[in-house]
């Protein structure tokens, strides 16, 4: 039975199931659960920890701008390693020829891993908040950070695109390597947590990560350089593009 002759309920629970066992197969893994969701909070709770009175008060939006970092830090492992490395092996074992062959609709399998990184992205901005709150707390209101959160989690997509572009194009033994090849550079480059030299500093132009950040910080009320209209164009292009080239490929070879 396709999707086509399935009714609305039984498609709705066929998507609601392929998510609800995709987020606990990756919850119930260490070696994936336990970085994505533990390490991004730490590191905040450390960075903001041992920032000095003096630090603060040269730099009062410092603070502002580690939690936003590391919160858009957050939000792209679990997209990234979950499309790129498990879409890959998943292909090569030939689970995807095999989900086709299911009575399911044909999207469910790549929207439960969407889910699944947007599940990470909400815990991991959820811990992060706590941690700002107790620990630090930014000159915002909790608007604001139900805000930054809800931006992130959308800003979770376009990290999501890229991971099914590796993971359509590389073996399931090179794919963990060519997605940190990927991820390290999108940190970096982005300006997350190192300011580039003026220099080349047009190259975080290139990096979701950093138009992700800014959208992050602008809800916090620090300006941009740029309209929040064009940050959010970039990562809905960067999704749209992504996407669109991998679609196909694994409609026609899985």
């Amino acid at each position: 039975m396709t999707a086509q002759t399935m009714s609305l309920e039984r498609v709705g629970r066929a998507y609601l199931a392929e998510a609800k066992y995709e987020s606990l197969r990756m919850l119930r893994a260490p070696a994936f659960a336990g970085p994505f969701l533990l390490i991004p909070v730490a590191l905040y709770a450390f960075f903001g920890a041992i920032q000095s009175p003096a630090s603060l008060a040269e730099n009062p939006r410092l603070l502002t701008y580690l939690f936003t970092g590391f919160s858009v830090f957050g939000v792209m492992g679990p997209a990234l390693f979950g499309f790129g490395m498990s879409v890959a092996l998943e292909r090569e074992l030939g689970l995807l020829r095999l989900k086709r062959a299911l009575p399911m609709p044909p999207m469910a399998y790549l929207t439960a891993k969407m889910l699944m990184a947007m599940l990470f992205s909400a815990l991991t901005s959820l811990t992060i908040t706590i941690a700002a709150i107790m620990l630090s707390p930014l000159p915002i209101g909790l608007d604001r950070y139900a805000g930054i959160a809800a931006i992130n989690v959308m800003g979770t997509l376009p990290f999501c695109a890229i991971g099914l572009f590796i993971g359509a194009r590389v073996s399931g033994r090179t794919a963990p390597a060519i997605v940190n090849v990927v991820y390290l550079p999108l940190i970096y480059l982005s300006g997350l947590f190192i300011p580039l030299p003026a220099s080349i500093r047009f190259i975080a132009l290139f990096s979701p990560a950093f138009h992700l950040n800014q959208l992050a910080l602008s809800m916090a009320g620090v300006g941009s350089i740029l309209s929040t209209a064009m940050h959010a164009a970039v990562l809905v292009g960067v999704t749209v593009l992504f996407a669109g080239l991998t679609a196909r490929r694994i409609s026609r070879t899985s």
